[in-house]
């Protein structure tokens, strides 16, 4: 459960900079969501056998599709009843607005910060919507999709050749020419080695010294795909398919860092981009799902130019980088919860780049659960301030729920927790952040 303050609490100097909502019985207790109604006390029954915990540390049972976090009681049959009917009629309601001729993308932002229904098979359109790789009027989604498609066909025949293939390519046209030259001369055209297009070239525009200067940006790439969620059987299980999904990986990683440059590839971009993959790949319509790779590589670009300048090293120092990133979420937690701020940096001294830039970076995806992630992904997505002000917020809220354990802990202590971040009610996390909307530092 989210630590909190005393609903109730004595005013002190100390508490002066903790804003009211702060205190609200919400501290203590997750969003009635996700919690079995009260009970009326009753006798106590005779001595019962031990109950059994809610967190189970072995992996539970497939949940039965209305419900999204199983934690309620199975004894509470009237609140998954309506557990039940909230979550249909959620469904209802991404399946109307998707119908629409065109999509309203306000009212689509609203149901997505809810949470998209797992059972419902619209999350990929939700996503693709939302980044825009959809346009709104349902008309053009066809056209759309075949253009995109056919432009990432293009850039895998582009820049994945291998450079043995575009030597010979280039020959073959330089051979053609000459033979057309040398008709009637009398003379045999004779076959000759490209200008520059050698295994041994320098030349700067060489393929073959793109070749060798990009191979250890794909041999690292090749290194960090096959580290991407080693516990997940898509990912990781040997099998033909999850093999055909890490080699999708690879090329989309690959095709970026040739296509920007000045970013190429960092490392932690993979688990960036397993979400998207896993979404779109998972698609309930199969023809959808077949082109998902070309279709996560430009959803891939979209979430990723965002976050752009915090990848770039060259400007960690700017006012764009990823360390004054790092300083608004700084400030976003003073301006909430100046007592929490400043036993953490100042008393305590804990740097949040010790434990910011991962959460910031790889959006999250190594904080929680993947399951939880994609969830969180979809307020991410969805928030209608924006992918980057959103991040913080949340980052901020994480900060506030555990605040009674940071407070209680030095250095060490709450570096652990912070860069070991406590299993938590997603849905309890966005309530938590979006009490902080409109206030992110410029």
């Amino acid at each position: 459960m989210a630590d909190g303050a005393n609903p109730n609490p004595t005013p002190t100097p100390r508490q002066k900079a903790v804003p009211d909502w702060l205190n609200s019985p919400i501290w203590s207790a997750p969003t009635p969501r996700h919690r079995s109604p009260p009970r009326a006390p009753s006798p106590p029954p005779p001595p019962p056998p031990p109950p059994k915990p809610q967190l189970d540390p072995a992996p539970p049972p497939p949940p039965p599709p209305a419900r999204r976090y199983g934690t309620a009681s199975d004894s509470d049959s009237d609140y998954e009843g309506a557990a039940t009917s909230s979550r249909s009629h959620l469904v209802a309601e991404f399946r109307v607005a998707l119908e629409r001729k065109v999509v309203d993308l306000a009212e689509l932002r609203r149901l997505a910060c809810q949470g998209v229904p797992d059972d419902a098979g619209v999350r990929p359109i939700v996503w693709k919507l939302l980044l825009g790789y959809l346009p709104a009027d349902h008309a053009l989604w066809a056209y759309e999709l075949e253009k995109k498609r056919s432009q990432y066909s293009a850039f895998k025949d582009e820049l994945l050749v291998n450079p043995s293939e575009v030597t010979r390519r280039m020959e073959m046209t330089t051979s053609k020419k000459k033979e057309h030259d040398s008709e009637g001369t009398g003379f045999l055209p004779r076959a000759e080695i490209v200008q520059d297009e050698h295994p041994l070239s320098l030349g700067k525009t060489s393929v073959w010294n793109q070749h060798f200067q990009e191979s250890e940006t794909v041999e690292q790439i090749d290194r960090d795909v096959k580290r991407t969620h080693p516990e997940m059987q898509f990912f990781n299980a040997g099998s033909s398919d999850a093999l055909a999904n890490q080699e999708s990986l690879k090329r989309i990683l690959t095709i970026f860092a040739k296509l920007n440059p000045g970013i190429r590839y960092v490392q932690g971009m993979n688990e960036v981009l397993a979400p998207l993959y896993y979404v779109f790949k998972s698609d309930p319509d199969q023809s959808n799902a077949a082109e998902a790779e070309s279709d996560v590589f430009f959803c891939f670009v979209v979430v990723l130019s965002g976050f752009r300048d915090n990848f770039c090293k060259q400007l960690d120092n700017s006012v764009v980088g990823i360390r004054s990133t790092i300083s608004r979420l700084s400030q976003l937690l003073k301006r909430h919860d100046e007592e929490l701020w400043r036993h953490l940096e100042v008393v305590t001294k804990v740097n949040p780049q010790f434990y910011a830039f991962r959460w910031i970076t790889l959006l999250l995806t190594q904080e929680f659960k993947f399951r939880d992630c994609i969830h969180l992904w979809d307020a991410l997505l969805g928030d209608p301030e924006g992918p980057p002000d959103t991040l913080l917020r949340i980052c901020c809220a994480m900060l506030i729920l555990v605040r009674r354990r940071l407070l209680a802990g030095d250095f060490t202590a709450n570096l652990k927790l912070l860069q070991n971040y406590p299993p938590t009610n997603i849905d309890h996390l966005i309530h938590i952040a979006n009490k902080l909307r409109g206030l992110v530092p410029c």
